[in-house]
């Protein structure tokens, strides 16, 4: 594992951690992923699913898109090298569906 997916994982923990604290919501589904298969496996899991998840959906109920899997890699574009350029126009087109702010 490389150093950069090392640091993955670590930011997709951050936002399962902050979902619990900041949102009181508990994405088991998510952490449960994270520990089978790791962070950019999951995210890619999620990102190239034809639905979105149930998490994203609560996410979005809850005006935190922002402690989604696809804002994490499409704003970040440290990330950006771990997906494919298709995979973070999906990330784009989704988080835009849900009417996403994005970040300047």
């Amino acid at each position: 594992m490389s150093d950069l997916e090392a640091q993955f994982d670590q930011a997709m923990m951050e936002i399962y951690y902050r979902a619990k604290s900041e949102c009181n919501y508990v994405p088991s589904i998510f952490f449960n992923m994270l520990n089978q298969y790791r962070g950019v496996v999951t995210a890619k899991r999620l990102i190239n699913a034809t639905n979105v998840s149930d998490g994203y959906t609560k996410l979005y109920d809850l005006k935190r898109l922002d402690l989604t899997v696809e804002a994490v890699v499409f704003e970040n574009t440290k990330w950006h090298e771990l997906f494919s350029t298709e995979e973070i126009e999906k990330c784009r087109k989704r988080l835009a569906d849900y009417r996403y702010k994005f970040k300047a």
